[in-house]
């Protein structure tokens, strides 16, 4: 049996029903009450980033054999006890890479050129054409906090506009044909030149409010900072408090350290005209939700379908 607790696009879940018992219900991840008993006789469980995938959760899971994430971010599934339960995580690594790139390129244009919050003002009677005589995005630098697959897309469509790129990766190395045609910088350096600043790291002990009070004085104080990557790589307050003083030009937000965001936590940016909030759909489009579904779809049965192989020699048949 297949448990899939997050939404996935019908065709690739169809795919998995022609092979497999599936039990399909996004509905789970709401409550998650309901999973262990169900992960009792499942093979295989998929995710998206709601879904807190412990190792208490594996201890009630003895024929769980692989985990399939609709998505690239891990840090909902405890990979340590995964491996110690020989359970295999198949991430839909390059899936939504575009997606997000487009978020980024988009929310900086949108937060630059200042223009597309006038609606209601408009509809009013208001004519606010000086407010919202913005900037352009060429000729800008695009600050890049993490320098993986999805940075490097992103980094292609903002040559594209005529951006500049800095970026800051002390993981990548540095022959890497990556940096090429681009400014390796410290993140100190790359904070104080960028026009804006997009962050793409995965969420860690280390890279925890990594954008904290300092950091965000570092930068222009007309710059944009754009994290669709993991909730609570920014301090939330420490920002809400730069936006609200004009220390920072604007901000675009798809994650958050408390996701769904409570209407506590989402109080501290309310009344700011300055930031872009957004449910964390910077991957989900209706194109990248068929691209990760499919591949995930593929390496779960590939990955069940080899695991019969193996049990099937084993047993002399």
């Amino acid at each position: 049996m297949i448990l899939i607790t997050e939404f996935m696009d019908e065709p690739a879940v169809d795919t998995l029903r022609a092979a497999f018992e599936v039990i399909y219900d996004p509905s789970l991840a709401d409550t998650q009450e309901k999973i262990p008993a169900l992960l009792e006789s499942a093979k295989a469980l998929i995710v998206r980033n709601r879904t807190q995938v412990t190792e208490d959760l594996l201890k009630v899971s003895p024929r769980l054999t692989c985990i399939g994430r609709l998505g690239v971010g891990l840090d909902n599934i405890d990979q340590k006890a995964c491996a110690k339960s020989d359970v295999t995580v198949y991430p839909a690594s390059g899936a939504n890479d575009l997606s997000v790139a487009e978020y980024v390129i988009t929310s900086a244009m949108m937060l630059m050129r200042n223009a597309y919050q006038s609606k209601h003002q408009m509809l009013g009677g208001d004519w606010p054409r000086a407010a919202c005589a913005g900037r352009e995005i060429c000729g800008k630098t695009l600050g890049l906090v993490g320098f993986g697959a999805i940075a490097q897309r992103t980094a292609g469509l903002a040559r594209a506009v005529g951006m500049q790129i800095a970026a800051f990766d002390p993981y990548l190395p540095a022959e890497h044909s990556a940096w090429e045609g681009v400014n390796k910088l410290q993140l100190d350096h790359l904070l104080a030149i960028s026009d804006v600043v997009s962050l793409h790291t995965p969420l860690t002990p280390q890279t925890r409010h990594l954008i904290d009070a300092e950091h965000i004085s570092m930068m222009k104080p007309d710059a944009i900072l754009i994290n669709a990557a993991r909730g609570g790589v920014v301090d939330e307050a420490a920002l809400a408090a730069a936006l609200s003083t004009g220390r920072l030009g604007g901000a675009a937000l798809d994650v958050f350290e408390t996701e769904p965001m409570t209407r506590i936590a989402g109080a501290q940016f309310k009344g700011l005209a300055n930031i872009l909030v957004t449910p964390h759909i910077a991957g989900v489009t209706v194109e990248s939700n068929q691209r990760v579904s499919a591949l995930i779809s593929d390496k779960v049965l590939q990955h069940l379908n080899s695991v019969g192989r193996i049990t099937a020699n084993k047993n002399g048949t």
